[in-house]
């Protein structure tokens, strides 16, 4: 699907792609750019599972939301590197089991700025917000979520396909530790990040294209995405492909991202 995309505002730079306007090439959305199609393309053509992979990737995403408000009554949410909107959106799956569950989006991208009307309509008896910051400053971050989530209550923080985005010398790791250290006892930490641990040489491939169209892309092993749960007691089935993790169906072939959610004792 080729996307018309929204009408060019300040700060929304449409020479170049951006992952975030890949990702909705990807999940067939219009809110991208010929640039990010072009890039989308170049990646399906050398994977042609990286479509599939981010369905894959907003499902698991969907099922732990839910999982966390029915199982463990989660009723706050923070979401990091929010993205685009697609629906159903975490606010919605979250709603949709409590109705006054509080959920906190948090980007730094103009262009889901400029959709955080969408992310906002939520239901009445619930608060849903959208903040405007870098996710490699968690401080500002947790002070303008504590505006309204109660940090001294559990909080499902979820950083869904964002740190392949951070490298480990980039601060990632300070980055997941600074977050999950403000949050309560009973938090949990929903994460996804790519692999190479399924489809080496595909990943590898995909990595340079997002290169040459100045993104950098990090692939993490099972046993480098488990160093973000340190401390943490991850929940069944653990570190797994994101299709792998309580799936609604049986998995369609590998998926590069790894997936897990963990409570923070």
């Amino acid at each position: 699907m080729t996307g018309t995309g929204p009408p060019i505002q300040d700060g929304i730079d449409t020479t170049r792609p951006h992952p975030a306007r890949v990702y909705d090439w990807f999940l067939g959305g219009k809110d991208n750019y010929p640039v990010d199609e072009e890039l989308g393309r170049r990646i399906a053509a050398i994977d042609g599972g990286a479509p599939k992979a981010a369905r894959a990737n907003r499902a698991f995403m969907r099922r732990g939301t839910r999982m966390l408000a029915t199982e463990r009554g989660i009723r706050q949410f923070l979401d990091i590197g929010t993205g685009i909107p697609t629906e159903p959106n975490l606010h919605r799956i979250a709603q949709s089991v409590a109705p006054d569950a509080r959920v906190v989006y948090v980007d730094n991208d103009p262009l889901v700025l400029a959709h955080a009307s969408a992310l906002l309509r939520g239901t009445p008896q619930g608060v849903t917000e959208y903040v405007q910051a870098d996710a490699r400053d968690p401080h500002a971050i947790l002070d303008e979520a504590a505006r309204v989530l109660d940090l001294d209550r559990p909080v499902a923080l979820s950083l869904i396909a964002l740190l392949h985005f951070i490298a480990d010398e980039d601060g990632a790791h300070d980055l997941v530790d600074t977050l999950v250290g403000a949050l309560a006892p009973g938090s949990c930490l929903v994460l996804s990040t790519m692999t190479a641990d399924f489809e080496p040489e595909n990943v590898r491939r995909g990595i340079a294209a997002y290169a040459a169209g100045g993104v950098t892309l990090v692939a993490r092993s099972r046993a480098g995405v488990g160093t973000f749960f340190e401390g943490l007691r991850l929940l069944e089935p653990g570190i797994v492909s994101v299709a792998e993790w309580r799936p609604e169906e049986a998995p369609d072939g590998p998926i590069s991202l790894y997936g897990g959610v963990a409570v923070k004792p």
